[in-house]
């Protein structure tokens, strides 16, 4: 499994044993709800009632998120009266993690008692009806990645050795965010996600590629969270935040400067919809 210590589910129990006796030391609410706020995206915690916040570097076994768009915290608090425990910043294959350690958040996040996660990113769009700043729900994904957080033994007690995927993205959750969505007056798109390795963006012949296979957004990550998260029994709910527009016949230059911005204009909608799944989770 690497060198990332993780080397037995012995081993991996320990760890996650360690960084959850920390973070409960630190923070005394069981939550049931794990959110994970992607690129740009930080700012969705202002809705949260915070109890108390903690430094990944200060998590045993946790890794620490290298990206600059990326707080690395963990918050933990209320949120429209339902308790959470929020990501503020992710890991990413790129930065050279393992696939068992983009897992390892998760893993913790279990045993902390979540029931359900919450996952958002930033994502470039391929499908031509969406345009920069749409919300997309995700319903199902493509693996593009060269591996898989549940490569290795596996833990009956967790998840079955081969899970079935035919579900990942839970269809009930789904049509709650259609309704909360409907209410709010927002715009929500829905088609699937494509997780790719990064960092670099896609050239127009990969862009072109990828939507012939079915993919309607394209980013770097949330595949092996939802793997994870999917295998251990957890309910989840997933959104992409379309950033900018990968159209073979019409590239333009694209700097992280635009994504985030365009990420932060349209921060407000998805936090409000967030808001109002929990809320009625």
């Amino acid at each position: 499994m690497g060198n990332d210590g993780m080397d037995t589910w012995e081993d991996i129990h320990r760890m996650l044993d360690e960084a959850a006796a920390y973070i409960k030391s630190r923070v005394a609410l069981e939550p049931t709800i794990g959110i994970i706020l992607g690129t740009g995206l930080g700012s969705l915690v202002d809705g949260i009632e915070l109890t108390g916040t903690i430094d990944y570097q200060d998590i045993p076994h946790f890794p620490v998120s290298t990206v600059e768009s990326h707080a690395g915290r963990l918050l933990l608090g209320h949120l429209r009266g339902k308790p959470v425990v929020c990501m503020q910043g992710r890991f990413h294959f790129y930065e050279g993690y393992s696939m068992k350690q983009i897992a390892f958040p998760i893993r913790t996040m279990k045993k902390l008692g979540i029931e359900t996660l919450i996952v958002s990113n930033a994502a470039g769009g391929m499908n031509p009806h969406f345009t920069p700043g749409d919300i997309m729900l995700i319903k199902d994904h493509i693996n593009f990645f060269p591996g898989n957080p549940l490569i290795g033994p596996n833990d009956n007690n967790w998840g079955p050795r081969f899970p079935d995927c035919h579900e990942v993205y839970n269809r009930g959750y789904q049509k709650l965010a259609k309704d909360v969505a409907l209410a709010q007056g927002l715009r929500l798109q829905e088609g699937v996600f494509i997780g790719l390795t990064g960092p670099c963006l896609e050239t127009a012949a990969e862009y072109r590629m990828l939507r012939r296979l079915g993919a309607d957004v394209v980013g770097m990550s949330t595949v092996p969270e939802a793997l994870t998260a999917h295998h251990q029994g957890n309910r989840l709910l997933a959104f992409s935040i379309v950033t900018d527009m990968g159209l073979p016949d019409n590239m333009h230059p694209c700097s992280l400067e635009s994504v985030l911005k365009v990420a932060g204009e349209a921060e407000p909608k998805l936090r409000d919809l967030i808001a109002g799944c929990v809320e009625k989770m």
